[in-house]
């Protein structure tokens, strides 16, 4: 496999390497499984295996049936992230997936990140982070009684909304530094200003076109036109909740399409990327029903009357998703890797 990939770009997904220009349409910023942590336990929590298979596997097909050959699952650690299962519905369903790790806010880290058994206890540094998101990516996922399964192709991490935290800078900190060794991108979710979260990921070294700032089309985000001042500073920008309204926090879907619009006439398309934050399965908290199908089959509708060029629309959904995934590490370096 690695032999055949000498000298294209590649993609890490949890089937192994694929190269970047096989990913087809990608949605950047989505979820398979996504379960509330402890919901697990719950008594009434049906967590039938072959139950969440089947719902996924469903839409998932309706997604390739529209167009779409990509899912990038975002949830990092412990959201109910399960990559034996996406392993699984990858080879069903012939959709590519990559995973992620990284984990926040800080609300959602256990007492184990915050205050580990140290004397005295020490919050975990941005290097600890680094380590611990860095080995999901070279050396696999974490599975429970299986050790690792498939490698992790993106490096995320959130901050609260309210504004980033110390234990969340180190968090992204830790991420970006992840992200420069292992040579994949990182992606954040920003706190309360997109900008100034970018600059500490910047202060790490990474280069700003290997970073994605997520959740630039909230309503406060818009208003301030973050995503313009993100885009020029070479960073991608996610337009990634197609199909949220305004009474969610987001602009609707009529405004996105603006906006993506004066992204182009600026000159910063090439800079941007769109995508639900589609939940499939959602255990222990409610989720907007909306399918992965949803993007192609009525948003891009909509920004095609607006405007957009089959070309523009496929820089959105390939060019650029595509570009940003690729790992930027050689394989040479990746054969290399697997040998030691």
């Amino acid at each position: 496999m690695l032999e055949n990939l000498q000298g294209k770009s590649v993609v890490r997904t949890v089937l192994g390497l694929v190269p970047a220009e096989d990913l087809g349409v990608v949605l950047i910023h989505e979820s398979l499984l996504s379960v509330f942590p402890g919901a697990e336990y719950a008594p009434e929590i049906n967590m039938d295996k072959s139950e969440i298979f089947d719902v996924l596997k469903r839409k998932l097909t309706d997604f390739r049936r529209a167009g779409g050959k990509t899912i990038v699952d975002r949830s990092g650690m412990f959201h109910g992230r399960d990559v034996k299962l996406y392993e699984t519905l990858s080879k069903t369903t012939g959709v590519h997936i990559v995973a992620s790790t990284g984990l926040g806010p800080e609300p959602m880290l256990s007492g184990y990140f915050v205050t580990p058994q140290k004397n005295p206890p020490t919050p975990w540094s941005a290097e600890q982070f680094a380590d611990l998101f860095a080995k999901e990516v070279t050396e696999g996922i974490v599975v429970p009684r299986i050790e690792r399964s498939g490698l992790a192709g993106l490096v995320t991490s959130i901050a609260s909304q309210s504004g980033i935290t110390e234990k969340e800078t180190n968090l992204f900190r830790g991420s970006a530094q992840a992200a420069i060794t292992t040579g994949v991108p990182v992606s954040v979710q920003y706190g309360a200003n997109a900008v100034s979260d970018l600059e500490i990921l910047l202060a790490e070294g990474i280069e700003p076109n290997r970073v994605i700032i997520s959740g630039l089309d909230r309503i406060d985000a818009v208003e301030r036109s973050e995503a313009f001042a993100v885009a020029r500073q070479d960073a991608m920008v996610a337009l990634d909740h197609v199909g949220s309204a305004t009474h969610e926090g987001y602009i609707n879907d009529e405004q996105r399409v603006q906006l993506i619009v004066e992204l182009f006439k600026e000159g910063l398309g090439d800079r941007v990327l769109i995508s639900t934050n589609a939940v499939g399965v959602a255990k222990g908290h409610n989720t907007k029903d909306i399918g992965y199908d949803y993007l192609l089959t009525t948003f891009v509708p909509m920004l095609k009357q607006a405007g957009l060029t089959d070309e523009q629309v496929r820089t959105l959904l390939e060019d650029n998703p595509q570009r940003v995934l690729t790992v930027v590490t050689s394989v040479k370096a990746e054969k290399e890797s697997v040998k030691n």
